[in-house]
Order: C-alpha cells, then sequence, then structure tokens
C-alpha cells in the first residue's frame, strides 16, 4: 500500500485513483511529472473527505508506478 508515504491510509492512491474521473485520470497520465493541478486535487480531496498536505505537490515514484499498472482500465 501507499499510504505509508503520506502518512494516512485515506490519501493512499488505491483509494482515490478509481473514483477519479476519467479526464482526471487521462491528465494524470499525461502528466506524470508535473504538479497536481487543482482540479485533480480537488478530487482527490472530495473523494478522501480531506484536504491534502500543503506539500502534496506532486506524485510520488511509486504512486506513478501504481498508475502505469493501471492504464488498461482507462483506456
Amino acid at each position: 500500500m501507499y499510504a505509508s508515504e503520506h502518512g494516512s491510509p485515506e490519501l493512499a492512491i488505491e483509494r482515490w485513483w478509481p473514483h477519479l474521473n476519467i479526464e482526471a485520470k487521462h491528465e494524470l497520465l499525461l502528466n506524470l511529472d508535473e504538479p497536481l493541478s487543482a482540479v485533480v486535487v480537488e478530487q482527490i480531496e472530495r473523494v478522501c473527505g480531506r484536504p491534502l498536505p500543503a506539500t502534496r505537490t506532486s506524485l510520488s515514484v511509486s504512486e506513478k508506478d501504481f498508475i502505469r499498472t493501471q492504464i488498461e482500465s482507462v483506456d
């Protein structure tokens, strides 16, 4: 599980990734190394029911790896 990177199981990518809309998923796939957009942050916060930490501006290496494994589910 990826929760330990952010100290909270509620913020684990396994929790929020399946609930993002398709546009947000495609945006992340196309911009894995870029800062998280306001739209993506808003969706993650909505799914998790809490704000992301102010220091949380991009995906971790393991989150990027997780997303890459999910490509077939997005297409």
